[in-house]
């Protein structure tokens, strides 16, 4: 019979001490994302990238907290606001910006939309648009791993509010829970789905409350809290692969940009904005540094400094490569290859 256990872990984690190093390193993860973010927006802006551009602005100590527990073996499925989540899994920066410009040296081939790009064969999932689906695509994954005889090993996927009301998300969750697959869902409650706020979206209380009736284990949490999103999302891995019921993470904050750089997101009120879930995490985590003299002014200033250059450089890199050529490219699907060249 499926266990199930449900609390909230606010109360648990505001006081927490975060262990300084991994801390540390989890800011300076957040701090490349929202460096390199910064600079895909002045650049689609200045017309240099085709189709549309989606930040985690504001998401990304969730974010680097779902990618920096995992290990060689465990598969992540991130969305379009995990990049801080990305890097700390291990996907190299060229490879977001050649994606982004349309480079044929990267993992797309410069054939793909920027959000869908992935690493299947190192456990990096491609994202699905019809979000909830990433779930069922993790659990087969799981299932497969398990098949094998793999162990020790866990899945993590991200969703938003959004995601979380439609069919394919629920089918998702059902069958993780009837498999007792090794899961982590941690979904981000950013208040709105695309325009649509939270009153329009569900009915429940509180999101964590569905965990009971699937079947999962559910933790809540505020997402501006690195210190938090740390505890919290690193202790459901932890028991997700020590063989506990999947696990629920559901993390409040605010989306503190439009849902892709060609929404205004006029339709945040004001109220929204004042409310304790709409700071800015990474501010929240560098004055986290400073109250707790975790770091010095010099040596953060010199993160920035280093950040910066690693992106620019990667950009630089990206914007001397070629783009496809339509008709000299061989636009045979990646996992089709040998099959294809088996009858050549």
């Amino acid at each position: 019979m499926l266990q199930t256990a449900q609390r909230s872990a606010k109360s648990k984690t505001k006081k927490a001490a975060p262990l300084h190093e991994r801390f540390l390193e989890a800011f300076r993860w957040m701090l490349l994302a929202r460096t390199l973010e910064e600079k895909l927006v002045s650049l689609y802006r200045g017309g240099l990238i085709t189709g549309g551009v989606y930040i985690g602005k504001g998401q990304e100590a969730i974010s680097v907290a779902c990618g920096l527990f995992l290990q060689k073996g465990d598969i992540f499925a991130p969305l379009i606001r995990d990049q801080a989540g990305r890097s700390a899994f291990g996907e190299p920066l060229l490879d977001v910006t050649r994606t982004y410009l349309g480079s044929r040296l990267g993992p797309m081939r410069g054939r793909d939309g920027n959000i869908h790009r992935g690493h299947p064969r190192k456990n990096e999932l491609a994202m699905i648009s019809h979000l909830g689906a990433m779930i069922s695509v993790t659990v087969g994954a799981l299932l497969a791993k398990r098949f094998k005889g793999e162990k020790n090993f866990v899945g993590l996927a991200s969703i938003g509010e959004g995601g979380m009301q439609t069919g394919s998300f629920h089918e998702g969750m059902n069958i993780a829970a009837v498999e007792q697959v090794p899961l982590v869902v941690v979904a981000t409650n950013n208040h709105y789905a695309y325009s649509t706020p939270n009153d329009r979206e569900f009915a429940c209380h509180d999101l964590v409350d569905r965990a009971l009736g699937y079947g999962f284990e559910g933790y809540s949490l505020d997402g501006t809290d690195l210190a938090a999103c740390l505890d919290v999302i690193g202790s459901a891995v932890k028991r997700a692969r020590a063989g506990r019921p999947p696990q629920l993470v559901v993390a409040s904050v605010l989306r503190l940009s439009g849902h892709g750089e060609h929404d205004d997101a006029s339709y945040v009120t004001e109220e929204i904005k004042q409310q304790p879930f709409a700071r800015d995490c990474l501010k929240v985590a560098e004055q986290t540094i400073i109250d707790l003299n975790l770091s010095d002014a010099e040596t953060l200033a010199e993160w920035r400094k280093h950040a910066a250059a690693q992106v620019d450089e990667a950009i630089a890199s990206a914007q001397k490569e070629p783009a496809p050529e339509g008709d000299k490219e061989d636009w045979c699907a990646l996992s089709t290859r040998d099959l294809v060249d088996s009858f050549e």
